[in-house]
């Protein structure tokens, strides 16, 4: 056994653990063990009924058991009584193939044999809003740019504060918080790491900043649209690949400072963004963000076109500086395993496939794009996403046939459930259902 949990919890005086894993639609799942009973959960498992969840199991189906990663444990800064742990899902003796953060250490390992890692950061952007969900909190927050805003940052100091504290008390090097481009909505930063920690630390920090603003009498959501006329919410990703200390993105010969394996990298994320879309864009809400119009900022600040650039951020990637690139597709609903899990395989496929991504573009695409009629477009609505995904022969060998049909059956099911009570369109106010469904997510 590698790390002993009770002997922790004695140093740490931690008397209780909360074992987690997240399903498939990103919902973050737990059991509260005290910690006299930790080291029977460390070997074998907290045990779940996987049919309860969004995975795709039966009633009729044996126990699944969540096995804590002690890697993971991150002591609660704000109750230090409690320790979260971030799990692997078995059954039957075997890991679940379809638990997201199995399917991001399976393709992590796919990277491993090639000597590659992946070292990744996110921006995640989140609105602070009235507990019903119907108003941004601050109602003195209502310029038409409201972006950086010093007055509307400071006047919500005491929670972002809170969080920034315990983000250095944790060891995750914070290095800025901000007021975005929409009202009520902030976003904050923390220093890139392995992908694997980034997805554990990606989970905490969404549950993390939805307890401390409910704390503060708040409510934080990272719903991708909760209204209309605001910029939505993004959720970017910053990447690179490393053989150990090297950065194997990095060419100070090139123009943008990337490297062959980084071109071809991007190559095979462009050639996969439909496909992807519905990992990175998995909620009905997703598609009132992508292909938007401009918001009351004058920009949507999120991509309808596959193409790629360099410093320019009306892109679905652009590469800000040497060495790394900023996927810009995914938005606040995605599940933080698949999208480390995604990016991976996509990559690995323009590794393989030596992806050629083409000329990059230097255009305003906000304003250019019928300028370029023959770019492929992002999926106007989940539905295409899935079809994408449903026809996507390297996402179904690289997941397995079997995860990927699970992922796509279940995600219909809930487009069923929406369309019983209303529909689709871009062009009218966001939905109760969306509502209810997405602004927890």
């Amino acid at each position: 056994m590698s790390k002993n949990l009770s002997k922790i919890a004695k140093q740490k005086k931690i008397k209780y653990f909360l074992i987690s894993f997240v399903d498939f639609f990103g919902v973050l799942r737990s059991k509260l063990v005290p910690a006299q009973a930790i080291n029977d959960m460390q070997k074998n498992g907290a045990g779940f009924a996987g049919f309860a969840t969004w995975l795709d199991m039966s009633p009729a189906d044996t126990d699944m058991f969540a096995i804590p990663d002690p890697d993971s444990l991150i002591q609660l800064p704000w109750n230090k009584e409690v320790g979260w742990l971030a799990s692997d899902l078995w059954m039957d003796g075997k890991q679940v193939k379809a638990s997201p953060r199995v399917m991001l250490k399976n393709q992590i390992n796919q990277l491993s044999k090639r000597n590659l890692n992946m070292k990744s950061g996110v921006e995640c952007e989140y609105f602070l809003i009235t507990p019903d969900g119907l108003n941004i909190a601050d109602s003195r927050d209502n310029q038409s740019k409201p972006c950086y805003d010093q007055s509307a940052l400071m006047r919500r100091y005491d929670l972002i504060k809170e969080i920034c504290d315990c983000m250095i008390e944790l060891g995750w090097k914070p290095y800025q918080n901000d007021h975005e481009d929409a009202n009520g909505q902030f976003e904050m930063n923390w220093d890139y790491d392995d992908c694997l920690i980034t997805a554990d630390r990606h989970v905490f920090f969404k549950f993390m900043v939805k307890s401390l603003a409910e704390k503060h009498g708040l409510r934080a959501t990272f719903m991708p649209k909760p209204f209309e006329n605001l910029t939505g919410n993004g959720c970017h990703a910053h990447v690179s690949l490393w053989s150990g200390k090297t950065n194997k993105f990095l060419d100070t010969g090139d123009r943008y400072g990337l490297s062959k394996t980084a071109y071809h990298f991007v190559g095979g994320v462009l050639k996969n963004a439909k496909s992807l879309s519905s990992f990175f864009n998995p909620t009905i809400n997703s598609y009132r963000r992508i292909n938007a119009p401009a918001t009351k900022s004058g920009a949507s600040w999120s991509p309808s076109s596959i193409s790629y650039t360099g410093n320019n951020r009306t892109h679905m990637i652009r590469i800000p500086d040497p060495g790394r690139f900023e996927l810009r597709l995914m938005d606040g609903s995605t599940n933080p395993y698949l999208l480390q899990a995604g990016i991976i395989s996509a990559g690995l496929f323009g590794l393989e496939n030596k992806i050629d991504p083409g000329e990059p573009l230097s255009c305003n695409m906000y304003t250019d794009y019928k300028n370029y009629p023959n770019l492929e477009k992002l999926p106007n609505n989940i539905e295409e996403s899935l079809d994408e995904l449903e026809e996507s022969k390297h996402l179904k060998l690289s997941f397995g046939e079997d995860v990927i049909n699970s992922y796509i059956k279940l995600k219909r099911k809930e487009i069923e459930d929406f369309d019983q009570n209303d529909n689709f369109d871009k062009k009218r106010p966001i939905t109760d259902w969306e509502k209810q469904n997405t602004l927890d997510c």
